[in-house]
């Protein structure tokens, strides 16, 4: 089950049920299955807290995401800062829409086993995310 929520941030104007149909997708592509996982978006107040409090870490980022997984079933908590989102859009020159689905799919692709730290793992990951936002795509088309 994936669920949604947000924490001092209007909650984005995803559509649940097509956006838990592609994560299921891509985590198939991957081997896997989807157990548990929530979504949850905040603000860069919040998200630093959180970087800070569990990680150590005194810095902004677009997500955390929290491993829980078992086997080939993927489970975890996403937190996502909405407001970075829309900062790394206006930076990369892309719509705010596809920068957020972008950095949905990234704590998949990092619950999937895909790292981006070390040497040529970044460009793993983004292939892998060009990868998944292709399938979302794609999926729009058909229906």
């Amino acid at each position: 089950m994936i669920t949604y929520g947000s924490d001092g941030v209007k909650m984005p104007a995803i559509k649940k049920r097509e956006t838990t149909a592609w994560i299921k997708a891509v985590a198939a592509c991957h081997g896997r299955r989807v157990g548990e996982i929530g979504y949850m978006f905040v603000n860069d107040e919040k998200i630093l807290d959180v970087n800070r409090e569990y990680l150590g870490h005194d810095f902004y980022t677009d997500i955390i995401t929290f491993d829980y997984d078992e086997d080939d079933i993927i489970s975890g908590d996403i937190v996502i800062s909405l407001d970075t989102v829309r900062s790394n859009a206006e930076l990369f020159g892309r719509n705010y829409e596809e920068e957020l689905h972008r950095v949905i799919i990234h704590g998949i692709l990092h619950l999937c086993g895909i790292d981006d730290k070390g040497p040529g793992e970044r460009e793993i990951m983004e292939a892998e995310e060009n990868r998944a936002l292709d399938m979302l795509a794609s999926g729009r088309k058909k229906a």
